[in-house]
C-alpha cells in the first residue's frame, strides 16, 4: 500500500451520483463483470457509497439525495474485449440502447447503453 491510496485502486476513478445505486451496482456486475468491493448504506437502505472494480479500474458511486446531492447524468467509456457481446449483456442486464456498436473513424468499434441509475456507458473494442 502506498501512503496516498488504498491497494488495488487506480489514481483516478469516476464518482457517480445515481438515482438507483443498487441497480447500477447490479448492472456493473452483470454487464461488465464488475466486482463489488464495498457498500455503505444508510439506515433506510440507500447506498451512501460503493466501489465496484471493473478490470483494472474502480468506479465509485452513491445514491443521489436531493436537494444537496441530486443524481447527475454521466458518461463513462469502457474498453472491453468484445463490444458486441458486452452490448448484448448490457441490454440483458436491463440497460437501454443509446447506440448499437459501430466502427468509428478511429480504431474502435463503439456502442452505448444507459443503465437504470442514469449513467450512459460507452463500450468499445479496438479493432483496427
Amino acid at each position: 500500500m502506498t501512503a496516498h491510496k488504498p491497494p488495488g485502486h487506480p489514481t483516478v476513478s469516476p464518482y457517480l451520483i445515481v438515482s438507483d445505486a443498487a441497480a447500477t451496482i447490479e448492472f456493473l456486475m452483470r454487464a461488465l463483470d464488475g466486482v463489488e468491493l464495498c457498500r455503505f448504506a444508510s439506515p433506510d437502505g440507500r447506498v451512501l457509497h460503493a466501489e465496484v472494480r471493473i478490470d483494472d479500474s474502480v468506479v465509485m458511486l452513491g445514491e443521489g439525495a436531493p436537494p444537496d446531492w441530486p443524481p447527475q447524468p454521466a458518461h463513462v467509456h469502457v474498453y472491453v474485449p468484445d463490444v458486441d457481446a458486452t452490448y448484448r449483456r448490457a441490454l440483458a442486464a436491463g440497460a437501454t440502447s443509446v447506440q448499437e456498436p459501430v466502427k468509428k473513424e478511429d480504431d474502435d468499434k463503439r456502442g452505448g447503453v444507459r443503465d437504470a441509475g442514469g449513467t450512459t456507458w460507452w463500450i468499445a473494442t479496438t479493432v483496427a
